[in-house]
């Protein structure tokens, strides 16, 4: 008798499975049709080393910055929703411009911050595997499902030719991690009782004027911190067209994203408490900009920022929940939640980094030498 009742459940389990991925492709069919075009101009220009340069260029550009607006500019889209989006688009854009001109300038032509010198990602392709060009597709599904996925892991480990730089890379976004969701905790854990009293009634003007020059100064940090991602397809050192093609993508871009205010994964911020609040959104934006320009400052090599900021985001729902009820019944539920949104993220991100390992060692043969190495 279980057995049947544990064969009824699993059916269950199956046929809701199958009905949510059905419904997903009803509702996604211009998305999944464009994901099919994708990935077969990916099959047949990966042999043609330049084309495939530019065509997965153009991929990580817009997949990177689209699953990564929930770090940067999600807050900033949230709490100006009231605003015209150009508005938006032209001050994140110019800040782009301006951040990738002085590395290029100081560099001598590197984007990235210096970013890419590090072993085992300081050699630019000289060609192409299908499964490099479609990393940025794998990712561009991944923003469609909503999950905040490390673009560090999934672009440049494909690209690392050393398995101790994608120990190095984990290593450094853990402690991120980690860092970030103990400060946050600290952080909204003393402001609470201030916030949640101050931030009654309508914001000040001139908190708007913080939220922008904050979330500018974040959005610029964040750029010499995941530029890397996006310039790992291309030649270390970028040529005067290069360098315009490169930058004047990534703006019209952004235009794009702000167009479509963030598209689906900006409903990861949009679920946490207050962030639509442009003075909580002002926090949030300076917390995160102090911890990424730490990192950047500690090393040059790359980190994964979506892990910092999950941390920071899960830190402060957690923070919030223990400050914020008196009662043990409401405490209760508000840490369940903040458990659950918390557990959900890391979950998500986890999967980007198995993938992106998955395909690090399908890809790279110095990679699973060194790692076959380690084991054995």
């Amino acid at each position: 008798m279980a057995k049947l009742k544990d064969q009824n459940i699993n059916q269950d389990a199956l046929s809701k499975a199958a009905y949510s991925l059905f419904d997903f492709t009803k509702k996604e069919k211009s998305f999944l049709l464009i994901i099919c075009i994708l990935v077969s101009v990916a099959g047949i220009i990966t042999p043609y080393t330049y084309a495939a340069m530019w065509f997965g260029f153009m991929l990580a550009a817009y997949s990177a910055i689209a699953n990564d607006s929930i770090q940067t500019i999600g807050t900033f889209i949230a709490s100006n929703q009231n605003r015209k989006w150009y508005f938006l688009w032209l001050f994140m854009g110019l800040i782009f411009v301006g951040t990738v001109t002085y590395s290029w300038f100081t560099y001598n032509g590197d984007v990235s911050y210096e970013r890419l010198q590090v072993d085992g990602l300081d050699q630019a392709p000289q060609s192409f595997v299908f499964l490099q060009i479609a990393a940025p597709i794998v990712l561009l599904v991944m923003t469609r499902l909503r999950m905040p996925v490390s673009t560090t892991f999934l672009l440049l480990n494909v690209f690392t030719y050393k398995a101790g730089t994608i120990l190095g890379v984990m290593q450094k976004s853990f402690i991120g991690y980690f860092l970030a969701f103990i400060m946050a905790i600290i952080v909204w854990y003393v402001l609470e009782k201030f916030v949640t009293n101050y931030l009654k009634g309508k914001p000040k003007n001139y908190w708007y004027f913080l939220q922008w020059i904050t979330s500018g100064c974040l959005w610029a940090v964040w750029i010499m911190q995941d530029a890397a991602n996006i310039a790992v397809f291309l030649p270390r050192q970028l040529n005067v067209w290069e360098f315009s093609a490169y930058t004047g993508f990534v703006f019209l871009g952004l235009g794009v994203l702000f167009y479509m205010k963030g598209d689906k994964i900006q409903g990861i911020v949009n679920e946490k408490t207050r962030v639509t609040d442009v003075r909580a959104a002002t926090i949030v934006d300076l917390v995160y900009a102090i911890i990424l320009f730490y990192f950047k400052a500690y090393s040059n090599m790359p980190m994964s920022t979506t892990w910092v900021f999950i941390g920071l985001l899960g830190g402060r729902e957690l923070s919030i929940a223990l400050a914020k009820s008196k009662k043990l019944k409401k405490r209760k539920a508000r840490l369940v939640r903040a458990y659950r949104l918390a557990k959900n993220d890391l979950v998500k991100a986890g999967i980007g980094l198995i993938v992106s390992l998955i395909l690090a060692l399908i890809i790279n043969e110095g990679v699973r030498k060194e790692i076959f190495d380690m084991i054995f």
